[in-house]
């Protein structure tokens, strides 16, 4: 059984008396085992950083665009091997592996326009032979902390920005799915990176603690449930880091009466049950508006679940995978039958769905709940499973209430041909991505992604211009030359009013 290491200073290092097994979720069964690091590995990683960061940072933009430009083409000529690397750890359909490393590659593509993204701004004559000017410098080390569900995307959402702005950067990966994180590490080496530059460092709390915690690391991004997206930021910003920490998700998608029906099942089928629904951008709510249009979309939502394909990741014809764990699979059906509980309608029940062949997997078939409540729990919390529940509203208003009252505000989506209600909707919903006849409004690279409420702790959002602003500190720089004696001994004595 292979054993997966940590990548620190351009080298495999072993270290950290802890294991855990990697399993295949299509089998049930571990594949591979892991070293859970400690807060001695970590140190190590920091000083493996410290080493190669001065140099990385005054290295000319341009040169640090290069590597960049290297590190897409290499990762691209091996899009294949990484995509059923990750779906033999993940569970994810290999289709949909390559859509996560893709939605990675384009922030590493926009990054590699980093010597424009850095430039600062200039202003002339701002007082007498004063001139003004900013500059971006990075902040030195920086940190992030990914969740299992996106094991190459969210890993490149951060290095990429932190790396191509002149930081070191430490990544520690889940613990469930770490290999396609060190081969990454692997191939920005090979892209010409400095040993350092990029450590990957395997762990868990003991890991993400000694991260938090170490004084030379000076930003940490994080991706995971609410909870502890809560705990990461309020502890490193304690010790005065800058944090930017992204949770759960509960994303509604409306449908309005005038709606495309076809298209709205067809989108809301792939948002609610793709990647089995281990998205923080899935669609686990639709809220049909008015009776007849929940009645209508009811009936097509089930005629169109039936036709979906479950099965195992290499499979070309299934729309979805196993779920990544035993734990997590039992909590899914803990959900369902809470929503039993709870009195919602369970219209289609996916606990027992079995695969011939892959009996130990954890597969579970797709579940629609429908007479769903804001006050059950089980519509508060997020589930992240191939559950789907339905929220019936009397009008947009009602809709545009459910999602703003949830203790969530990942993203929201509303089906409509209506350009004013669609407009009303965006204007007023309080969420921080909307789409409009799109169900899963994950910004393109250089806008910036981010939620609001309990699903985003943090000022600046995750890539894009959000992205530079949060790896990089502006420090403004105010110069004179002045021709003779510009300023007067009693001037000197006053602030400066630039006159």
């Amino acid at each position: 059984m292979r054993t997966i290491l940590h990548h620190i200073g351009g080298a495999s290092v072993d270290g950290g008396a802890r294991r855990q097994p990697v399993f295949d979720p299509n089998l049930g069964r571990p594949q591979a085992e892991v070293v859970l690091g400690d807060a001695d590995i970590v140190s190590r990683a920091v000083a493996a950083a410290r080493e190669a960061q001065p140099a990385w940072a005054t290295l000319n933009p341009q040169r640090r665009a290069r590597v960049m430009f290297e590190f897409k083409r290499l990762i691209e000529a091996e899009m294949d091997s990484l995509a059923e690397l990750l779906a033999s750890e993940h569970g994810k359909v290999v289709s949909d592996a390559k859509g996560d490393i893709q939605r990675g590659l384009d922030v590493v593509e926009f990054v590699c326009g980093a010597p424009h993204l850095l430039k600062g701004e200039y202003t002339v004559g701002a007082g007498p032979g004063i001139d003004v000017y900013s500059l971006r410098q990075p902040l030195g080390i920086c940190a992030g902390i990914t969740p299992f569900n996106f094991p190459a995307m969210i890993p490149l959402w951060m290095l990429a920005p932190a790396i191509a702005v002149g930081n070191a950067f430490i990544l520690k990966p889940s613990e469930r799915d770490p290999s396609v994180p060190v081969r990454l590490a692997e191939l920005l080496l090979e892209a010409g990176a400095p040993k350092g530059v990029l450590n990957v460092v395997q762990g868990d709390k003991v890991v993400v603690d000694a991260l938090v915690d170490h004084p030379d690391i000076k930003a940490v991004s994080f991706v995971g449930s609410s909870d502890i997206a809560q705990y990461v930021y309020a502890r490193g910003a304690a010790a005065g880091k800058r944090m930017q920490c992204m949770g759960g998700a509960k994303n509604h998608g409306v449908v309005m009466p005038d709606a495309d029906l076809d298209q709205a099942v067809n989108d809301i089928l792939g948002a609610a049950y793709g990647s089995a629904g281990e998205r923080c951008m899935a669609l686990p709510v639709v809220t049909p508006v008015g009776e007849a249009t929940a009645v209508a979309l009811r009936a097509r939502l089930v005629d169109a679940i039936a036709g979906l394909r479950v099965g195992v990741s290499t499979d070309p014809e299934a729309h979805y995978g196993p779920v990544v764990s035993a734990a997590h699979k039992a909590r899914i059906e803990h959900y369902i039958q809470m929503g039993v509980d709870e009195g919602a309608e369970l219209v289609i029940d996916g606990r027992g769905f079995q695969l011939q062949g892959h009996e130990e997997g954890y597969f579970l078939g797709p579940t629609l709940f429908d007479r769903v409540t804001p006050a059950m729990r089980s519509y508060q919390e997020e589930i992240f499973g191939p559950v789907l529940q339905i929220v019936r509203a009397e009008s947009l208003e009602a809709a545009v209430g459910l999602a703003s009252r949830h203790p969530y505000g990942n993203g929201v989506a509303i089906f409509t041909r209506d350009g004013d209600a669609a407009r009303e909707f965006a204007t007023d919903v309080e969420v921080g991505m909307v789409g409009i006849n799109v169900p899963i409004p994950v910004p393109v690279s250089y806008h910036s992604f981010g939620g609001w409420k309990r699903s985003g702790f943090g000022d600046l959002n995750q890539y894009g211009m959000d992205g530079i602003r949060f790896y990089t500190r502006t420090k403004t720089v105010t110069q004179r030359w002045p021709k003779g004696g510009a300023v007067t001994a009693e001037q000197s004595f006053v602030i400066p009013t630039m006159a």
